[in-house]
């Protein structure tokens, strides 16, 4: 913002006759007048009341953008919001990012909900959703390697073939969430709520299971749990029981 201009009412410029004797060759006359005519019209311009309420206005005006920019932040909102979802939707089913990862990351600094959001097969490798709603989204497929999803709400979530190496899911609820066929190698699951979890055939190979709630776990059929790490007491046992393999080396 520029800063307000500061009037000052001029004196009254001498008359030509007593300027004129400034003005000691003849040669300087000529730029002898013409400043003295300029003194005329600063004199003339700063006893102008009209420029002073122009100047007011100015200043005005600036107040009333600056009103009219925050009554319409919330419009603008809404806009960044939409487009944001127009991203997610018309790359749907569809491979790639297609700016789904600073869509995804956007709507959820905002704290909008993304409940059944739908970006099965995307590439969303790094992606930071901590503490997001994905209530029975659909992530199936979805490359999710590296990810933050700490703390995301996962329930009835279709979570199926997705690529989570790496990945951190610390606190996240998978409550009913079908996990079958996922690649959980190396991912952190400390905390996680594996209530009615479906596993089967999923790669947990050197997973971190600290603390996670297993003991409702609907299915692990499969599942490969060589080496991992921190798994509660009782937790392996019980695992190898239902069907699941530990085998340390399968090539990939």
């Amino acid at each position: 913002m520029s800063p307000m201009i500061v009037r000052e009412r001029r004196s009254r410029p001498a008359p030509w006759h007593e300027r004129r004797k400034s003005a000691t060759h003849r040669w300087m006359l000529p730029f002898a007048a013409l400043e003295w005519m300029w003194e005329w019209v600063a004199f003339a311009l700063s006893n102008w009341t009209f420029l002073e309420v122009l100047e007011y206005l100015g200043s005005f005006s600036v107040l009333v953008a600056v009103v009219f920019y925050f009554s319409e932040s919330g419009d603008r909102i809404k806009q960044r919001h939409y487009q944001a979802w127009q991203v997610i939707n018309t790359a749907q089913g569809k491979g790639g990012s297609g700016g789904r990862i600073e869509a995804l990351q956007e709507l959820n600094e905002d704290k909008v909900p993304l409940v059944g959001v739908d970006v099965s097969s995307a590439f969303l490798q790094g992606i930071r959703l901590r503490n997001a709603n994905l209530l029975r989204s659909n992530f199936s497929a979805a490359d999710l390697r590296n990810s933050d999803l700490s703390g995301c709400n996962f329930t009835l979530a279709d979570l199926g073939s997705a690529n989570f190496r790496g990945a951190r899911l610390d606190r996240a609820d998978l409550a009913q969430a079908d996990l079958r066929n996922s690649d959980l190698n190396g991912s952190s699951l400390a905390g996680a709520n594996l209530t009615g979890a479906a596993l089967d055939n999923s790669d947990l190979r050197g997973a971190d299971l600290a603390n996670v709630q297993w003991q409702h776990l609907g299915s692990i059929a499969g599942a490969n749990i060589a080496g991992v790490r921190n798994a509660p007491a009782g937790f392996a046992d019980w695992a190898l029981k239902h069907g699941a393999v530990s085998e340390p080396s399968t090539g990939n």
